[in-house]
């Protein structure tokens, strides 16, 4: 094996840095001198700046792992297996599932071999993908856990998967093979969030046959698929760079419950992008806990550089009511002084915006009128209707728990 072998890394097409892999398994990022000299350039990670906003241009190598931003690009769990099975990788080696992966990352970002790299052969762990073809882009999309692979729309309005996986629209993520009808539950969710008024992309339920390309190996699944909308990709092609709150606070995905609390989240929210931002991020926080929603981890918030340079809160994503799988009435981190969900009420907010430094009316007017609207539209029922009945027994029960309802009611 080489003594290195280096990546390089573009956000927009155009080459910032590079990860090197170095003798004992050790990784560095380094970011070129152009993009460190130049005044405009595009926001890569806001936690590669320091307090006053400059550039953090002084890195260390990282033992077996890529450094936390990086690693938070790649997919988890079964999802990662899936995919480090295909190409022949040892799935805790993540330099080399970048090397395979880079083309299709969340955002603007992509990471592909420096010029006149080969693979490096004589590891037993990344032999295997000399046997197949190295030029074939494995098909995923999003970071995440579920299965889930990047999708074109065709001319009949059916998805297809690309043979070479890049530059898709949608995301499709495909049927639990634990809990039944979670698609169905995420779809009514974020259908519910859309009435309400949050900010979420399109998206679909689509029967599996319907779907083109799927893998053999998954096609014998039964039901429907959902269909996301790419919100970091244009109409005409482009990309839009994102990042996840992991990403923005150096955490490793392993760590998206524990290292940060929603007060973090606002904090940085009310820095970036202000009063909009905040009160958005209110909104769907409340949202979540009213749908009994306990999976809203540090990876289910992201940021978004519509313009490649200042951040704004990206459409939500990933809203679903898990209280009706998971015992579970507990919020993915904390807020304020607890984290269980009955604790939500006006005085915990307040708290909230006190530590936070936001201004409370916001918040409170915030919350208020997302519960009046959610009860607006939940109560009428034609936004569940297809529901299965105990998803939505279990989130009116649910309710019935809650500070910020129990309130409201008196």
């Amino acid at each position: 094996m080489a003594d290195v072998s280096v990546l390089d890394v573009a956000l927009y097409g155009e080459r910032l840095g590079t990860l090197t892999l170095l003798p004992g398994d050790q990784t560095l990022f380094v970011f070129d001198q152009a993009y460190i000299d130049n005044p405009d350039r595009p926001t890569l990670s806001l936690s590669m700046k320091d307090s006053f906003g400059e550039l953090i241009t002084y890195t260390r190598p990282i033992r077996t792992r890529v450094p936390p931003f990086f690693s938070n690009l790649l997919p988890e769990g079964p999802l990662r297996e899936y995919l480090a099975g295909k190409a022949g990788v040892n799935p805790t080696r993540e330099f080399f599932l970048l090397w395979v992966l880079g083309r299709d990352l969340p955002g603007a970002i992509t990471i592909a071999p420096a010029e006149g790299e080969a693979w490096p052969s004589g590891e037993e762990e990344v032999v295997a993908l000399e046997r197949t073809s190295r030029e074939t882009i494995l098909r995923f999309s999003l970071a995440g856990v579920q299965l889930k692979f990047s999708a074109v729309q065709n001319a009949t309005g059916g998805l297809t998967i690309p043979a070479q996986g890049v530059g898709g629209f949608w995301i499709v993520k495909l049927p639990s093979m634990k809990f039944e009808g979670v698609l169905e539950n995420e779809f009514t969710m974020m259908e519910l969030a859309r009435t309400i008024g949050l900010d979420v992309p399109e998206v679909r339920l689509v029967p599996l046959e319907q779907i083109a390309g799927l893998p053999e190996e998954v096609a014998r699944l039964k039901g429907n698929a959902l269909a996301v909308k790419r919100f970091d990709r244009t109409e005409d092609g482009g990309a839009v760079h994102i990042e996840d709150f992991a990403q923005v606070f150096g955490v490793y995905p392993e760590k998206k419950y524990e290292r940060a609390s929603y007060r973090n989240i606002a904090e940085v929210l009310w820095a970036e992008t202000g009063e909009k931002g905040v009160a958005e991020f209110i909104r769907r926080l409340v949202f979540n806990v009213l749908i009994g929603n306990a999976d809203m981890h540090l990876k289910n918030w992201s940021l978004i550089y519509p313009d490649r340079k200042n951040a704004a809160l990206s459409p939500g994503y990933d809203f679903v009511s898990t209280i009706a799988y998971l015992p579970d009435a507990s919020m993915a981190l904390t807020l304020g002084r607890s984290k269980k969900m009955a604790d939500l009420s006006l005085n915990q907010l307040s708290y909230l915006a006190g530590k936070a430094r936001l201004p409370e009316k916001l918040v409170l007017d915030a919350a208020k009128d997302t519960v009046e609207k959610f009860f607006s539209a939940w109560d009428h029922g034609s936004v569940y209707h297809d529901l299965d009945h105990k998803v939505s027994g279990a989130i009116n029960d649910h309710l019935r728990t809650i500070a910020l309802v129990t309130d409201r009611l008196t």
